[in-house]
């Protein structure tokens, strides 16, 4: 039976994420939060292997006591098991101590044969964390899975969509994926499933109850990037559309416009 993980994450609707313009800081409050939609892609390629090869896929995500609600959406569409990282001291983190933090809880559970993450997240964007997984786990890694052909004697085989077309790798597992969304759809749950999923029992590990964490290579301490700073770019002045009805009048206008701003 494969062990399968998917790393999930819980993300502020970037649509309606607001700039203080004194502090740069981002304003959160009052903005709802979603389940990272490319994670969803990353689940429906999972629960598509449990439900072909056999298996049990577990999730995992590091977060506040909030994020649990990101977890319970996620079992609710195929996950068997959760796994919520929490605590101060995790806060603050960049991918670097993420990674070394989600791959410190996973441990915990034995090891996977099969890590799935969606390309990036939509709120941080660096496409970094998969390859940073892939390392720690010392796993393989098949990069923007389309598809999935075969899993047998300890090899997978996927498809892989290219800028120009696709290509078709092997490699060993344990593997990582990231997956496209294009073939990968994320579903909606049963009612069943969906009233299960909200009295499901949820791992929830602290920095105190994980084997091994050192203290020093979490949050803050253990992030190699440190961002001082957030603002918003500075905007040109916007354009201007000229009609006034004629060609000649038109180019009168800008003529005028130019002169004005001392650029003839």
């Amino acid at each position: 039976m494969l062990k399968i993980l998917v790393c999930v994450k819980q993300i502020p609707d970037v649509d309606l994420v607001k700039m203080d313009p004194e502090t740069g800081n981002l304003v959160r409050a009052g903005v709802p939060t979603l389940t990272n939609p490319l994670d969803l892609n990353a689940l429906e390629a999972a629960v598509r292997v449990k439900e072909q090869y056999g298996g049990e896929v577990t999730l995992i995500t590091m977060g506040p006591p909030m994020a649990e609600s990101t977890l319970r959406e996620c079992l609710a569409v195929g996950g068997d098991d959760a796994i919520l990282i929490s605590g101060r001291p995790f806060g603050g983190a960049d991918t670097l101590s993420t990674s070394y933090s989600i791959v410190k809880a996973a441990d915990m559970k034995g090891k996977f044969d099969l890590i799935f993450c969606g390309k990036e997240s939509l709120d941080g964007a660096t496409g970094q964390m998969a390859s940073q997984l892939a390392e720690r786990f010392d796993a393989s890694q098949i990069s923007c899975c389309y598809s999935i052909e075969r899993i047998a004697d300890g090899k997978i085989r996927a498809v892989r969509a290219l800028e120009d077309g696709k290509e078709t790798v092997e490699a060993t597992l344990p593997c990582l994926l990231t997956v496209e969304k294009d073939n990968f759809y994320g579903r909606l749950p049963n009612l069943k499933a969906y009233l299960d999923a909200k009295s499901a029992p949820i791992t929830t590990y602290t920095e105190n109850d994980i084997d091994g964490l050192d203290l020093n290579k979490i949050g803050v301490p253990g992030s190699g990037t440190i961002v001082p700073k957030i603002y918003p770019p500075e905007l040109p002045e916007p354009g201007q559309i000229i009609s006034t009805g004629s060609a000649k009048s038109d180019a009168r206008r800008l003529v005028e416009i130019l002169a004005e701003k001392g650029s003839i």
